[in-house]
């Protein structure tokens, strides 16, 4: 655009931010895997000092790594765990065993060093950083508006690629925020149907006539908006019953694919904040890996529908991207057993005959 005359008595205009279309467009344009790295992971893995296959889905790691990284071997030395934090409106509806008042404090106690993420993050060493977003001001009531405008949804998205830094070369995503379980359950619903029953659990532990109302919540949600979501579009679905942290999340998994980052989704709401782009395109996650399967139960309806299998289960259902730290040691060694194993040729072993 023309440069504002400095003489004039007009403002200058201000700068345009972030829309969805031009998110859209960077989903559009994501780069696919590199093969010839892929390729060299598998001419590797059978000359290994094993029996074919012999080390499991670790051989699968090793190749996803180096396909994604765009480098053989891949190498795992800076992991960033990135954890997400945001209010809901909707918490006012009663959904949560915690007040909203939760989310800000359990961010200062992360920042404090004495969440379960602070432990988990010196035990791998790696990189924990927290974003909050807007703590003050939640999102609207979903009930009864689109929990965000087009504009605040972009913003969270932006704010989320903003995370993803040069020299990360694994990056685990997970969020923090009371009643986040009711978003990402109605987000679900939004995405992929059912009944509300199906994507609702327990969260942060509610059951019996909280549970219920849990449900009726997302279903409602989901049906005021039916309009908006019967158009197909993933990113409206967000926008509508969705949260910041969620949107921030979905940037994040975004800006990595096209930085060649893999990522390790964290439980229900990281994957489901992610779904919102493999509904925009099937490929789009193929650069992630499930950590593990949450004990919040739409997580595995969810896996299923994005056609991911979890590298464990352990029963959690923290958040707080504990799930995906955990991961990153399986990660690790998976990377260094194919890089760092002799070949049968190397140690002078007989081959399989």
């Amino acid at each position: 655009m023309p440069a504002e005359d400095p003489g004039s008595d007009h403002e200058p205009a201000a700068p345009r931010g972030p829309d969805l279309d031009e998110i859209r467009r960077i989903l559009a344009a994501i780069p696919g895997p590199d093969l010839a790295s892929g390729t060299a992971a598998a001419a590797r893995e059978p000359q290994l000092l094993k029996p074919p296959g012999a080390l499991g889905r670790l051989e699968e790691i090793a190749a996803w790594m180096a396909t994604w990284q765009g480098r053989h071997p891949a190498l795992v030395r800076r992991p960033r765990v990135c954890v997400f934090a945001g209010n809901h409106g909707v918490a006012a509806q009663g959904v949560s065993a915690y007040p909203a008042s939760v989310t800000a404090q359990m961010v200062q106690a992360t920042l404090a060093g004495q969440a379960a993420i602070n432990q988990l993050c010196e035990t791998i060493d790696a990189d924990l950083r927290v974003f909050e977003l807007n703590l003050d001001v939640p999102t609207r009531d979903f009930t009864a508006a689109p929990a965000m405008d087009a504009e605040e949804c972009a913003r969270a998205v932006a704010y989320g690629m903003m995370a993803v830094e040069s020299g990360i070369d694994l990056l685990c995503v997970g969020e923090l925020g009371i009643a986040n379980t009711t978003t990402a359950a109605a987000l679900c619903l939004a995405l992929f149907g059912g009944s509300a029953a199906d994507w609702v659990g327990p969260g942060t532990g509610v059951a019996g006539a909280t549970l219920a109302r849990k449900a009726q919540v997302a279903a409602a949600g989901v049906a005021r908006h039916r309009d908006a979501i019967a158009a197909g579009d993933a990113f409206d679905a967000l926008r509508c019953v969705g949260g910041l942290e969620l949107a921030a999340i979905s940037g994040a998994v975004l800006a990595a694919r096209h930085a060649r980052i893999p990522v390790l989704l964290d439980g229900f709401v990281a994957t489901a904040a992610a779904s919102v782009l493999f509904k925009a395109d099937k490929r789009a996650l193929d650069h992630c890996r499930a950590a593990h399967r949450s004990a919040e139960p739409g997580h595995d309806r969810l896996l299923k529908a994005i056609g991911q299998a979890p590298l464990f289960d352990l029963g959690m259902r923290l958040g707080e991207a504990t799930g995906a730290a955990l991961a990153v040691p399986l990660v690790r060694a998976a990377c260094a057993c194919h890089a760092g194993m002799g070949t049968f040729a190397e140690a002078q072993v007989d081959g399989p005959g």
